[in-house]
C-alpha cells in the first residue's frame, strides 16, 4: 500500500513545516499544489519533496482534485496546512501500508487546539474526517464556503487523532471571519435574500450565545469564549455585508460555486 501525501497550499509558509515533518517516513511521497503563494511557501515545501507545483488558485475543490490526480500513487493521504499526523497517526498508517484494505477510505477523529488549548466543544469537536482515500473512488465536491470529499465505498475509522492548529493568533481567526463572511453575503446575494435591521442584532447575539452555552463553548476556557464572540462577530459582518451590497447596489462578482 503505496501512499502519496497532497497539500494544497496558499501562503502558509508560518504553518506548513510541521505538517510535512510529520509526513516524513510516512508515506511514499509528499505532493503540495501551491496556488500562487506571495510568500515563502513553495520554497519552504522544496526543503521537504521536490514533488512542488504551481495552479493559480481558484475553486477550492478543483485544487483538490487536481493535486490528488498528481499522485503517483493509488492511496492519497489529503493533508490541510495546518495540520499533522500525531505520533498514533502515523503508527496507524504505517501499519495500514503493510496491508491492501478493499474499503475506498479511512476517517480519523481531529483535536483541534486553539489559543495553546485542546478545543472540545464550541461546535469545532466531535470532528472527524476521511483523510486517507483511493484516488479513484474519491472526489472533492463543494464550492468556495464549503469542500467535501465524497467517496466510492465504505469508509472504515483510525483510532488515533488529526492534530490541528488553524489560528496562530486571534488576529489570524478574525481575518478569516471577515473573509468568510463576505462569501456568505454573495452567496445570500445571489440567492435573493436580504438582512433585516432587527437581525443585525439579534442574529449574532444568538450565534454568540448558541456557541457559548448550547455548544459548550463555555467549557473550553478562553478559547471557547473568543470562539463564541467571533462567532456573533462573523453573523454581524455577513448581514451587514448582505444590507450593504442590497442597499448601495453594490456591483459583485458571480458567487464562485
Amino acid at each position: 500500500m503505496d501512499i502519496s501525501a497532497v497539500i494544497v497550499t496558499l501562503n502558509d509558509e508560518k504553518r506548513l513545516e510541521p505538517a510535512l515533518r510529520s509526513l516524513e517516513g510516512a508515506v511514499s511521497e509528499i505532493v503540495v499544489l501551491d496556488g500562487g503563494s506571495a510568500d515563502g511557501t513553495a520554497k519552504l515545501a522544496r526543503k521537504y519533496t521536490p514533488r512542488v507545483h504551481d495552479r493559480a488558485a481558484g475553486d477550492h475543490a478543483a485544487q483538490k482534485n487536481h493535486a490528488a490526480g498528481l499522485a503517483s500513487f493509488p492511496w492519497v493521504l489529503a493533508l490541510e496546512a495546518d495540520e499533522r499526523l500525531s505520533p498514533g497517526l502515523r503508527d496507524e498508517i504505517l501499519k495500514l501500508r503493510r496491508l491492501e484494505p478493499e474499503c475506498a477510505g479511512f476517517s480519523a477523529p481531529r483535536r483541534t487546539s486553539y489559543l495553546g488549548r485542546r478545543v472540545r466543544h464550541s461546535g469545532w469537536a466531535p470532528d472527524r474526517r476521511v483523510c486517507l482515500f483511493r484516488r479513484d473512488r474519491g472526489r472533492w465536491e463543494g464550492g468556495a464556503l464549503e469542500t467535501r470529499l465524497v467517496l466510492d465505498g465504505p469508509v472504515e475509522r483510525l483510532g488515533a487523532p488529526l492534530d490541528r492548529f488553524p489560528f496562530a493568533t486571534i488576529g489570524e481567526h478574525a481575518a478569516r471571519v471577515n473573509k468568510v463572511s463576505g462569501l456568505e453575503a454573495q452567496r445570500l446575494y445571489a440567492e435573493g435574500r436580504k438582512a433585516r435591521l432587527a437581525g443585525l442584532v439579534a442574529r449574532p447575539t444568538l450565534r454568540c450565545l448558541g456557541t457559548y452555552l448550547l455548544k459548550l463553548g463555555c467549557l473550553d476556557g478562553f478559547p471557547g469564549l473568543v470562539i463564541a464572540v467571533l462567532d456573533g462577530y462573523g453573523a454581524f459582518l455577513r448581514s451587514a455585508k448582505l444590507r450593504s451590497i442590497w442597499k448601495k447596489g453594490e456591483h459583485i462578482e458571480p458567487f464562485p460555486g
